[in-house]
């Protein structure tokens, strides 16, 4: 399943940045709500989506496709 792929992957960065998900929510412009969903396979994230998240994450994007 890839939305569940792309969520593991969100939130083990974001926990290895030591971001909570209200401060990379409000960084990104989505609610907690979505990103809760993203990172629990619920809904896939848009391609500007993971593009935004990379960025927060200092990181390629291919990083977090796992590419």
């Amino acid at each position: 399943m890839e939305d569940d792929y792309y969520g593991r992957r969100i939130r083990a960065f974001r926990k290895l940045k030591r971001i909570q998900q209200t401060g990379l929510a409000k960084r990104i412009g989505i609610s907690v709500t979505i990103l809760g969903r993203i990172e629990r396979g619920e809904k896939q994230p848009s391609q500007a989506q993971l593009q935004s998240i990379a960025d927060v994450f200092d990181i390629d994007i291919q990083e977090l496709k796992g590419n």
